[in-house]
């Protein structure tokens, strides 16, 4: 069976990227490098401490999805939601391939491969 759905779960450092097919998945991480390690808060300054997305990243990001044609997007926090956005804005084509965007909050590799499993089994049905 061909790799043709694609599972990313991401946040602001990395993104974990698996091609799945009915046996098996392909594994693929990104780094972002830019962002820093720690990021520290202060008192009375608004947004200070939250990582803002960086444009190289999820330009890498979506040039690795170009070869599917369904991609599940999942992470926690804002990462899936601003990287979404950012599919919509300068990649119109590919965010088109977005099937599904859903929270998760750093699950285990084979808890995302198992739930993208069960998403795409079903929606599958829905978009033959």
């Amino acid at each position: 069976m061909h790799v043709t759905h694609a599972v990313v779960c991401s946040d602001h450092r990395e993104a974990k990227i698996f091609g799945l097919s009915r046996d098996s998945a392909t594994e693929l991480v990104l780094h972002d490098g830019h962002v820093p390690k720690h990021i520290h808060r202060k008192a009375d300054n608004v947004h200070l401490g939250k990582a803002q997305p960086d444009h190289a990243f999820f330009d890498e990001v979506a040039g690795s999805l170009a070869a599917f044609k369904a991609i599940l997007i999942t992470g926690p926090g804002e990462a899936r939601t601003q990287f979404a956005g950012y599919l919509n804005e300068e990649y119109p084509l590919l965010a088109k391939k977005v099937w599904r965007i859903e929270p998760m909050d750093h699950p285990t590799e084979p808890r995302l491969i198992a739930a993208a499993r069960k998403y795409f089994k079903a929606a599958d049905r829905m978009h033959a």
